[in-house]
């Protein structure tokens, strides 16, 4: 009897998490136009029926464009892996003919405070699942898609005449591919709800973050990122009003929205933001009743990095929203809430996003009046210092922080000269300035804000992320714009060159950012290449420690092509390389034995369970995207039974536990004269010294 009992009672289960149709999700009592295709007649199940992928979410974006003259679809680059970004711009048809002078009248907003709002529409962004293990976003979104498309009446055709929504259906393609992978392969037909079962167990790295493992929530400030670098692009030409970012958490919790811990929003951030967050939240507290769904507020998560899609909008004159959905991991799976099913997940997060767009609907003239007198108070604050950031060894380092502020359309300058500030040189094409009397001073001056006080000694996340520590640059802080030179409107990558055709060798610094992609293209080509192991100077000219030295003579190129070669190395690699005339130097000479021979290294890296993921992510990127270097991937699961000794260096980033096998691999390895190098917090059984 209690066998039969238990089959009963998991049929039951595996009704409540498989029987859903769209109906499940919609609003009731509203009638939808039956010529706009459903979800299931594209993708071939219902919504919440399986995890969508990618290709199919995209697929149904694209056939709801074609069937609906409500909306827009545009394609705003791929990822790493190739997937499209794509973005819908949903409003009513007459909207849809008048886009670009709706565009350029809400800018105007921002730019001029006589300009009227009585009829302007609001701006909504909507973000789904950035992390793409929490899928229930953009699983919603294919329902949010076809309720803003299809249903009929005057409710929403005032919504759509009143509102441009920007959707976005997948922050993270990569991430939700990859995830949709593993909790669609590990789905069994009567669904097991055992927290212990696999499908709710993914695989190291796991879907929530991107191809090189990225954290892009942590990237909306940084904008380093193909995904990040679109949706940044996209919120400045429409600069939003609301911002939505849809998450999950664990699946013990209910449902959050914002406002978060009060003491923990940056002081930056104004308080009438934080008002106007509360009293859209009294919408998603309405609407979640009326579904009978619980929910809290105020009570967990900060609101303080800007970096993060939830709190940046704060910062620029809009309302940012995070919203947090307990989450199932999979179809089904067993909570302190009794049996959390992936459609009642998705469920929450489709009224979350349409009671944003209600709010936005009747709080559109208080809110668009909040973002005219954010920039009006910008305006009038007439601040003339100036910011000035470089290093003056490094021309490329500097550079790839003036390309972040352009893309969040800081405006910057050249120097008009070089000067020195407290022993630091700023000098011309390694410095850049920025004026602090723009229409973004206030994002400026987040990004180079130094706190060192706090209301709430306690963060959910990051608290410090002043740009000039971060990039490791110099700055000064200027009171007028005398050292201002001409705006920079195109941003150039420094200009490499090769200095005199030598026939005796070329020197080539070690500080920029890119010399080491250099030098490996050198060794690659089986060229010698020496490192100095002490500072001298040759023909005048000082050089430090680590500059690389490449004779010319008894290479497998000749002058000719060496000369050549080099060129093209500088060029892609952005630096100087100096041709020299002789091999005497004031201190060792070019000859000397203090000029050590570079090999061509062999580098691995661990990956896998018990590494960071993100840590390690960030190696690859570096190896991968900066440097252009191979590197090896070696999963902890099969590294200890592989031949280590091809390897000239081995990388570990940071890492909890890792088998005895692999260790004593490792150890006997570094014995036998590898070289191990451990980031953070590396495991204590590798010989490893600290530095």
């Amino acid at each position: 009897m209690k066998k039969i009992f238990l089959c009963i009672l998991l049929l039951g289960i595996c009704a409540q998490a498989q029987d859903v149709d769209l109906s499940y999700y919609l609003p009731r009592n509203i009638s939808y136009n039956p010529s706009i295709p459903t979800p299931k007649s594209v993708i071939g199940h219902e919504v919440g029926e399986w995890h969508v992928t990618h290709d199919k979410l995209v697929q149904y974006m694209k056939v709801l464009a074609n069937s609906s003259d409500r909306i827009t679809l545009t394609e705003r680059g791929t990822t790493y892996e190739g997937r499209p970004l794509v973005l819908l711009t949903i409003t009513s048809p007459e909207n849809q003919q008048n886009l670009a002078v709706l565009k350029k009248q809400h800018m105007a907003i921002t730019e001029n405070s006589a300009t009227p709002i009585a009829e302007q529409p609001i701006v909504v962004y909507q973000g789904f699942s950035i992390h793409g293990n929490e899928a229930s976003g953009s699983n919603a979104a294919l329902a949010v898609a076809y309720h803003l498309a299809a249903a009929e009446g005057a409710e929403i055709e005032k919504l759509l005449a009143t509102s441009v929504i920007l959707l976005d259906p997948s922050l993270n393609p990569d991430g939700l591919q990859r995830f949709a992978y593993w909790a669609n392969t590990n789905k069994a037909n009567t669904i097991t709800p055992d927290p212990n079962d696999r499908e709710y167990h993914e695989v190291w790295p796991g879907g929530r973050t991107n191809h090189y493992w990225f954290d892009m929530n942590r990237d909306w400030l940084p904008v380093q990122l193909p995904e990040s670098q679109a949706r940044i692009k996209t919120f400045h030409e429409w600069m939003p009003n609301i911002l939505t970012d849809h998450h999950e958490m664990g699946t013990n919790s209910t449902f959050f929205f914002q406002p978060g811990i009060p003491e923990r929003t940056n002081p930056l951030t104004p308080d009438l933001n934080q008002q106007l967050t509360k009293e859209i939240g009294t919408y998603h507290a309405k609407a979640f009743d009326k579904i009978a769904s619980t929910y809290y507020s105020e009570e967990d998560f900060d609101d303080f990095y800007y970096g993060k899609g939830s709190t940046f909008p704060d910062i620029n004159g809009g309302i940012g929203i995070l919203f947090e959905q307990g989450s199932s991991r999979g179809h089904a799976q067993e909570s302190d809430n009794g049996i959390l099913t992936f459609p009642f997940t998705i469920r929450n997060q489709f009224t979350a996003a349409l009671s944003t767009l209600e709010a936005g609907k009747n709080m559109r003239t208080k809110i668009l009046t909040y973002q005219r007198d954010f920039f009006q108070k910008v305006r009038a604050s007439k601040k003339k210092n100036v910011l000035v950031f470089g290093d003056e060894k490094d021309a490329a380092k500097t550079y790839h922080l003036a390309e972040v502020l352009q893309r969040h359309q800081i405006k910057i300058h050249q120097l008009k000269s070089n000067f020195t500030r407290k022993g630091k040189n700023f000098k011309k094409g390694y410095s850049y300035a920025v004026p602090m009397q723009q229409k973004n001073n206030r994002l400026i001056e987040a990004m180079f804000d130094v706190r060192k006080t706090f209301k709430d000694s306690l963060f959910y996340d990051v608290s410090a992320w002043t740009f000039n520590h971060a990039f490791g640059l110099d700055i000064s802080k200027e009171e007028s714009a005398a050292v201002l030179g001409e705006e920079v409107v195109t941003l150039q990558k420094p200009t490499g060159k090769v200095v005199t055709k030598s026939s005796v060798g070329y020197l080539m610094p070690w500080n920029e950012y890119y010399a080491p992609k250099a030098l490996h293209q050198i060794v690659s080509k089986g060229i010698r290449a020496k490192v100095a192991m002490k500072n001298f100077r040759n023909d005048d000219i000082a050089y430090e420690y680590g500059t690389i030295f490449i004779p010319v003579q008894n290479q497998v190129l000749s002058e000719g092509e060496m000369y050549s070669f080099l060129e093209q190395v500088a060029k892609n690699s952005h630096l100087t390389i100096t041709g020299v005339s002789t091999g005497l130097n004031d201190g060792p000479d070019l000859g000397s034995r203090n000029f050590k021979l570079v090999k061509k290294p062999k580098v691995a890296m661990l990956v896998g369970n018990g590494i960071t993921s993100y840590d390690a992510g960030e190696i690859w990127h570096l190896f991968d995207q900066r440097f252009a270097m191979q590197l090896t991937k070696l999963d902890t699961e099969y590294a200890s039974r592989t031949d280590l000794s091809k390897y000239t260096t081995i990388l570990v980033p940071n890492s909890r536990t890792l088998s005895a096998s692999l260790l004593k691999k490792i150890n006997d390895w570094v014995r036998n004269g590898g070289v191990l190098i451990a980031t953070e917090t590396p495991y204590s059984g590798l010989q490893i010294k600290t530095i």
